[in-house]
């Protein structure tokens, strides 16, 4: 053999293993999530006046999926799911109750210790494993300091970022975003209780009540207590809610909304920087575009949606700088890079005549919804260049709840066998290896209410949905439930459907027009078999403590994270570190 085919040999030999190197080994793992983001804010996914050329170029180079839904409409219970792969009902992450997501800083609820993040199997195969942003998924159970809840004892190895979620408290010159009624009623119930009071005491004074002055101290005593209490919690919820935290360490309380945004980009850039050697995993869990909109001055006006669109439109700016960060360290080829929402855009939000919310494109509904697609179905987006095919387009029913088997998978982990996981490994599907999604049934809960189920019928390649609960609209035909900040799962302004509400997904995906025996002739066989599907699931449901009842979704005084003596908390140590390097340099 001459010495030109020895070298030609060497040369594809050397091609193929450096090829089956890339897609073999071990990538890095850059999860980033924006909160409350329609789906219809997105360029990629049909918006043509806000620009996100960053998102869109991720998708460019990537795979969109176009049916990516979540496992809950709101917050706490979408991130419970996203993290474990599971239902956020097999955790105890929703509830039948009022609140369906954390209220509270430090309340005693929050992702349970015997729950497995993916985070935890991926470091135990040797990733550094980071989170940065919005955790929103509790911080201690019975102590100040045992952050029982806290990313560093969920798998993360660092953390920087806001434990808790933004509020309109979180902006000091915003009204309260503690949800007003429950707001309302406990201050109704406060001063009721002040004024029986001090009836008590005039009545006393004037001989009317025979009762002790012993038994009117103590209920005067306990009646300022509980006054206190409201005033001290929504008072200083600014305090006691909107503070950053760098590991265990509080950094600022209050944090300053105004420089949040710019701090924890240029954290993420640093943890790929100082992690570029691999393998690493960042979950980058943006606080864009969830209200207040507090928006740097360079994006001030520049959409043309006012503050919503600017916030948009800063949001896929910062993407671009986190992306541009693998790019520059050469990690772009060996990373497996995924962009999506927590749950449908906000309807409800408005400031007078202006909307401070998302738009959910075609898709009926928004966030708090849980069986209209504009609260579930949200972008979700993979780039992998040399694995994953450029520019292509999956639409098949897929779930937040995937990024746990799909991650463990790639990082050569293996699944807990102890437990149910409800997600599906995403890879054979994004590579094109097989041609539909694991996913035969989608099950979408309001709190403990099963709103709605999917049936993915693959062999004609229908997508049924059923509705056994909506809420009702207010205005009716408004899309969305304007007399709250958010629409119920259930009492009076929820409607139950008997037979279910139907729709075929893959030719009416904006659930205009319910079918019926009429207008479908497998109507009946079809409501059969989704039934017969929830049937089974809720089967696989076990009681476990809820983490969002009433009890355990309460202010705590002894759990309040606090910077310096409690009650005065108060700390800015990022001005300091800021006022310390320029003084150095």
């Amino acid at each position: 053999m001459s010495n030109s085919a020895i070298i030609l040999l060497g040369c594809l030999f050397l091609k193929t293993c450096g090829s089956t190197a890339t897609t073999s080994s071990k990538p890095n793992i850059l999860l980033i999530i924006a909160d409350d983001l329609g789906i219809g804010d997105i360029g990629c996914y049909g918006n043509d006046t806000i620009r996100t050329p960053n998102i869109d170029g991720l998708a460019k180079e990537g795979v969109r999926l176009t049916q990516h839904i979540t496992a809950a409409p709101v917050c706490t219970p979408s991130r419970a799911a996203f993290m474990t792969g599971r239902y956020p009902l097999r955790s105890g992450m929703d509830h039948n109750g009022e609140y369906r997501v954390l209220m509270w800083l430090a309340a005693s609820g929050g992702i349970p210790p015997n729950e497995t993040t993916f985070a935890e199997l991926l470091q135990q195969q040797g990733y550094t494993t980071g989170y940065i942003g919005k955790w929103h998924l509790g911080v201690s159970c019975e102590s100040r300091n045992d952050h029982c809840h806290h990313p560093l004892n969920n798998g993360f190895t660092y953390f920087y970022g806001m434990l808790f979620s933004l509020f309109d408290d979180c902006d000091p010159t915003a009204e309260s975003g503690i949800d007003i009624r429950g707001h309302s009623r406990l201050w109704l119930y406060t001063h009721v209780v002040a004024l029986a009071n001090l009836t008590l005491f005039i009545g006393k004074l004037l001989g009317l009540v025979p009762v002790s002055w012993k038994v009117l101290s103590l209920l005067a005593f306990c009646g300022f207590l509980l006054l206190f209490s409201w005033y001290l919690t929504f008072g200083m919820a600014r305090y006691w809610n909107c503070i950053l935290m760098r590991n265990h360490d509080i950094t600022e309380q209050p944090m300053k909304l105004e420089r949040t945004a710019s701090l924890l980009m240029k954290d993420a850039r640093a943890f790929i920087e100082r992690n570029r050697k691999g393998p690493f995993l960042l979950v980058f869990s943006l606080l864009h575009v969830h209200a207040p909109l507090i928006i740097s001055e360079k994006f001030i006006g520049k959409s043309k949606h006012g503050k919503y669109g600017d916030f948009v439109e800063e949001m896929d700016w910062i993407v671009g700088q986190v992306l541009d960060t693998l790019d520059k360290e050469g990690l772009k080829n060996n990373t497996l890079a995924y962009f999506a929402s927590d749950h449908g855009g906000h309807l409800e939000i408005k400031k007078g005549n202006v909307q401070l919310g998302g738009w959910n494109g075609i898709y009926k509904g928004g966030k708090a919804m849980a069986g209209w697609e504009g609260g579930i179905r949200v972008p979700g987006i993979f780039r992998w260049p040399g694995v994953l095919p450029a520019g292509s387009v999956i639409d098949e029913p897929t779930s937040l709840m995937d990024i746990f088997p799909t991650t463990v998978h790639l990082a050569g982990g293996t699944l807990p066998e102890d437990r149910i996981i409800d997600g599906r490994d995403l890879m054979p599907l994004l590579q094109g290896k097989v041609p539909h999604s694991e996913h035969e049934f989608l099950f979408h809960y309001c709190g403990a209410y099963l709103h709605a189920a999917r049936w993915h019928q693959k062999d004609i390649g229908a997508v049924w949905k059923a509705h056994y609960m909506t809420p009702i609209f207010k205005p009716e035909g408004a899309g969305g439930c304007y007399d709250t900040t958010v629409c119920d799962c259930t009492g009076e302004h929820v409607a139950t459907h008997d037979p279910p509400l139907l729709f075929e997904l893959t030719r009416d995906p904006s659930e205009a027009e319910p079918l019926s025996q009429d207008t479908e002739p497998r109507f009946k066989e079809i409501i059969q078999r989704i039934d017969q599907a929830v049937e089974v699931h809720r089967k696989t449901i076990t009681p476990v403590p809820q983490q969002l009842s009433a009890i355990n979704n309460a202010w705590k005084p002894w759990l309040q994270p606090c910077c310096g003596t409690f009650p005065m908390c108060w700390c800015d140590k990022e001005q300091n570190k800021a006022i310390n390097s320029r003084s150095k340099g």
